[in-house]
């Protein structure tokens, strides 16, 4: 299977995970400025909260995907007060025509003092055991 990671951070929580998440599969985590240039089974997408939402350029850079080069997308990410991105990613690729693997990746993410130190090294490494089991 061949994969991809983007991710989309404001605080640097979101490309802890996405580096560690790309370390375990063996490819290399890149900011959603990087188009996907070459097909791939999984697109791993690192996002949070901003203001209730996901932020407006994960939102294009969804809407940017080639359904034809992307099999699947696999959400994952932090947030300091609300849940997972998932259903808002979800709808959002919905419309381009890409369906979303069932599982995702969630943890808590440190900001404004709130979670202080998180995600840490145990978020890093279930991060990765997600990443590994999208693998089998």
């Amino acid at each position: 299977m061949k994969f991809a990671v983007r991710y989309y951070t404001k605080t640097g929580n979101t490309k802890k995970l996405a580096e560690a998440i790309a370390a375990a599969i063996g490819v290399e985590a890149l900011p959603i400025s990087e188009p996907v240039r070459e097909p791939v089974d999984i697109l791993l997408l690192g996002n949070s909260y901003y203001a209730f939402t996901i932020d407006p350029e994960v939102r294009s850079f969804i809407r940017s995907l080639d359904k034809t080069m992307i099999g699947k997308i696999a959400n994952f990410g932090s947030a300091a007060m609300l849940n997972s991105t998932y259903k808002k990613v979800k709808a959002e690729a919905a419309k381009v025509g890409i369906p979303m693997v069932e599982q995702e990746f969630h943890c808590k993410g440190e900001f404004k003092g709130m979670h202080k130190g998180r995600p840490n090294e145990e978020d890093l490494k279930a991060a990765a055991e997600f990443a590994k089991g999208l693998m089998k």
